[in-house]
């Protein structure tokens, strides 16, 4: 049986979980957050928690079951707690301003990018003298928030020569020694 598919979800006081025909809706005091499931997988809800079980051994029911045990835990965590990433700016004249919710880089190229983002996230920058700019966003919605963040990285991935940037704050880029390192004497 799937280790993570066979752990019960623990439902906190103040959130309500509808489970329909096939789709679980998930309500906190962050928001509501629904998603579709596969009928060879039957939820059930117990009290204050939830327990999911599979219809058979197949490889991609099995894949399955913990995916969607997944999915529910990440929605209970979103509407009650909610999901935070930060990115990190790495990179001389790299600037980072938030109105509303579009979000201004600056990242070396000749024009500015502007983003609007989905109101479901919130996002803050943090531009202190002397330290990389940072962006922090904030979501009840687990997958929203890596699409966006990965969207934000793609414009200047981290590149592993001298390490300019955006990354996740405390993300280790692998270095790499430039052409003179190569060079030995002979």
């Amino acid at each position: 049986m799937s280790r993570i598919g066979k752990l019960p979800i623990t439902i906190p006081a103040g959130t309500e979980v509808t489970i329909g025909q096939d789709e679980v809706t998930v309500k906190g005091k962050l928001g509501t957050l629904t998603t579709k499931y596969n009928p060879v997988i039957e939820i059930k809800k117990e009290g204050n928690t939830i327990t999911l079980t599979r219809s058979s051994d197949e490889k991609t029911v099995r894949a399955l079951h913990g995916l969607y045990r997944a999915l529910i835990a990440n929605m209970v965590t979103g509407v009650t707690q909610g999901f935070e990433k930060q990115l990190e700016l790495v990179g001389v004249g790299y600037r980072a301003n938030a109105t509303g919710q579009l979000l201004d880089l600056s990242l070396g190229y000749s024009h500015n990018i502007v983003i609007e983002l989905p109101k479901e996230i919130k996002v803050e920058t943090i531009n202190e003298k002397g330290k990389n700019p940072i962006i922090k966003l904030q979501s009840h919605d687990k997958q929203l928030l890596g699409m966006v963040c990965a969207k934000i990285r793609s414009f200047r991935r981290p590149e592993p020569y001298k390490g300019k940037g955006i990354r996740f704050v405390g993300e280790i880029v692998r270095r790499k020694a430039g052409k003179t390192a190569s060079k030995g004497k002979k």
